[in-house]
C-alpha cells in the first residue's frame, strides 16, 4: 500500500474524476458512504451524532455523511463554521442536497459554541488534506472546544489542522481523535510518533480512486499490511532437510547479559533456520545448552566477554550486537567480522553502540546489512534530528549513503532500503515496549537471511512477523502482561 504526498492525493481526486469518469459530486457521495459503512459497523443509533463542518470539500463530506447518517436513522446535529465566504462547489451542492432533511446550524463567534455531551459522537468535517498553514481564528476556537469534549471524536480523512506530509508546530491547533476514517491510502503523518495525540486509531476506507494511478505513481512511502506480508512467504518444499534453510551464526552475550543470547537463539530457531551456532563467553556455556538444546555452541575463551571471532566458512548468515557489550577486545572481534565477511549481516543493540563510537567501522559494513536501531541507539549512530519527519529523512539518507538497511524502530517500524524507500509496518503494540523484544528480532532476522531471504525482504518480512507474534501474545497475555519470550512462543507463518 503506497503512502502518497498531499499534492499526489489531489492529482490522484483529479485523474478519477476525468477518468472514471465520475462527477467530483459523485466521488464524495462515494467516500461519504464509505466512511458510513465504517461507522454504522462501529455504532448503533442510541448515539446521537454532532458534525462540525468547515466550508471546503471536507466540510462537503460531512454534510453527506450527515445525510446518509440521519437515512440511518441517527440523531444528528450539523454546524457550519462561518469562518470564511468562500464555498467549495461540492460543499454547497451537499448543503442544498441536506436542505428539507436536517437543519444547519451556523457558528459566527467563538462564544456561540454548542455544548457537547459525553454520550455524543462528534465528527470533524472541518479542514481536509489540503492544509497548508496553521489554523487560527473561528477554526482554532471551534477545534479547541472539539478537544473539550468527552465523547468519541472522529476525524474525516485526517484531523483538522494536522499536515499530510510535512511536521506541525508544538503550538499549532489540531483536532485530538479518538478515530480518523482517512480514504483510500494511509497518510505519512499517521506514521510519526509525534503524531499520535492527534490521528487515535485510524482506518483506511476504499473508494474506489484509480488504482492504475496508484500503481504508476512514484513514492518513497510504503505499508506493510497482511497481504503484503504475506506474499513474502517462502513455501516449504517436501524434499527440504535442515541445510536447505540455512546454518545461522548469532554472536551474543556477555556475563549478566546471557539472557540476550538465548532470547536472540529462540527466535532464530523458531523462525526457521536449519542450523544455528551461538557464539557466547565461557559463562554462557551451560546456560545456553540448557535453555537451547537445538543450539550448538561456540565457546569463546574468555570467561565473561566475547574476544575471538570463531571461523566463519560454513556460516550463511550472521547476526551479532545482543548484549555483547563494548569491551576492546569485543570491538576488536566486530572489527575483524567486517574484514572477513562474505556473508549476509544483521548488527543490533551493543554492534550499533559500537559502530557509533567507532565511526570508522561503518564504511567497512558489507552492502545491504541491516541494522535496526531504536530510536536513542540511531541518534548516536546518525546525529541529532528536530523531529520524526528530520529524523526519517536522516535515516534514508544514512541507508543511501552506506548501502545499508536500516530498521527504525517504534510503533509503525520504519524498514528503510538502500534506495531510500522505507516501508512502515502495519503489525505490533505498546506491548512490546519491554527489555529482549529486539533481540527476539534480530534471531528472526538472522533466520531469515539464513533461508536466503534478501536483506530487503527479510526486513520487512522479519519485522512484520515480529508485530504479528507481538500481536498473538498480545491477546493472550495483554500487553501489559506479555514479555520477549511471549513474542518467541507465538511466532510462526
Amino acid at each position: 500500500m503506497k503512502i502518497l504526498n498531499a499534492g499526489q492525493i489531489r492529482a490522484l481526486d483529479a485523474y478519477t474524476i476525468k477518468n472514471e469518469p465520475i462527477s467530483s459530486a459523485d466521488l464524495m457521495e462515494r467516500a461519504s458512504q464509505a466512511f458510513v459503512n465504517w461507522f454504522i459497523n462501529c455504532f448503533d443509533v442510541s448515539k446521537s451524532v454532532s458534525i462540525f463542518c468547515g466550508k471546503g470539500n471536507n466540510g462537503g463530506d460531512g454534510l453527506a455523511i450527515a445525510r446518509l447518517l440521519h437515512a440511518k436513522g441517527f440523531q444528528v446535529r450539523v454546524f457550519v463554521i462561518e469562518y470564511t465566504d468562500k464555498e467549495s462547489d461540492d460543499f454547497k451542492q451537499n448543503l442544498e442536497r441536506l436542505a428539507g432533511n436536517l437543519q444547519v446550524q451556523s457558528i459566527y463567534e467563538s462564544h456561540a459554541m454548542p455544548e457537547l455531551h459525553s454520550d455524543q459522537i462528534i465528527i470533524d468535517a472541518l479542514l481536509g488534506s489540503g492544509l497548508s498553514r496553521p489554523v487560527a481564528g473561528l477554526l482554532g476556537d471551534v477545534i479547541e472546544h472539539v478537544n473539550g469534549a468527552t465523547g468519541i471524536i472522529i476525524s474525516i480523512d485526517i484531523a483538522s489542522g494536522l499536515y499530510v506530509d510535512k511536521p506541525n508546530e508544538k503550538s499549532d491547533t489540531i483536532v485530538k481523535p479518538d478515530h480518523t476514517v482517512t480514504f483510500q491510502l494511509p497518510k505519512l503523518a499517521f506514521m510519526m510518533p509525534q503524531n499520535a495525540e492527534f490521528t487515535g486509531d485510524w482506518h483506511v476506507v476504499d473508494i474506489g480512486l484509480d488504482k492504475r494511478f496508484i500503481e504508476e505513481t512514484l513514492s518513497p512511502y510504503y505499508y506493510t499490511d497482511k497481504p503484503a506480508g504475506e506474499a513474502l512467504t517462502k513455501k516449504r518444499g517436501k524434499f527440504s532437510h535442515k541445510g536447505t534453510f540455512g546454518h545461522a551464526l548469532i554472536l551474543a552475550g556477555r556475563y549478566g547479559k546471557m539472557g540476550a543470547a538465548v532470547l536472540s537463539s529462540r527466535a532464530c530457531l523458531r523462525s526457521g533456520a536449519g542450523l544455528l551456532t551461538v557464539h557466547v563467553p565461557e559463562c554462557g556455556y551451560e546456560i545456553l545448552q540448557i535453555s537451547l538444546p537445538e543450539a550448538m555452541l561456540s565457546i569463546d575463551p574468555n570467561q565473561r566477554n566475547i574476544t575471538e571471532l570463531p571461523e566463519l566458512s560454513s556460516y550463511s548468515a550472521i547476526g551479532i550486537g545482543p548484549g555483547i557489550g563494548q569491551e576492546p577486545l569485543t570491538v576488536r572481534v566486530l572489527d575483524e567480522l567486517l574484514e572477513q565477511i562474505s556473508t549476509p549481516l544483521i548488527v543490533d543493540a551493543d554492534g550499533l553502540n559500537i559502530l557509533s563510537k567507532h565511526p570508522d567501522l561503518i564504511d567497512k559494513l558489507p552492502e545491504k546489512t541491516i541494522l535496526s536501531p531504536h530510536p536513542k541507539e540511531f541518534q548516536r549512530l546518525a546525529g541529532d534530528s528536530a523531529n520524526e519527519f528530520e529524523r526519517l529523512e536522516l535515516a534514508r539518507n544514512f541507508a543511501k549513503k552506506h548501502n545499508v538497511v536500516i530498521i527504525l524502530k517504534g510503533a509503525y517500524t520504519a524498514v528503510i532500503l538502500t534506495n531510500g524507500d522505507v516501508h512502515f509496518n502495519s503489525t505490533g503494540n505498546a506491548g512490546m515496549a519491554t527489555g529482549g523484544s529486539g533481540d527476539v528480532l534480530t534471531g528472526i532476522l538472522t533466520a531469515l537471511l539464513a533461508q536466503k531471504y534478501t536483506p530487503e525482504d527479510a526486513a520487512i518480512f522479519g519485522v512484520y512477523q515480529h508485530g504479528l507474534a507481538g500481536d498473538r501474545a498480545a491477546e493472550r497475555k495483554t500487553k501489559t502482561a506479555m514479555i520477549a519470550s511471549d513474542i518467541i512462543e507465538n511466532l510462526g507463518w
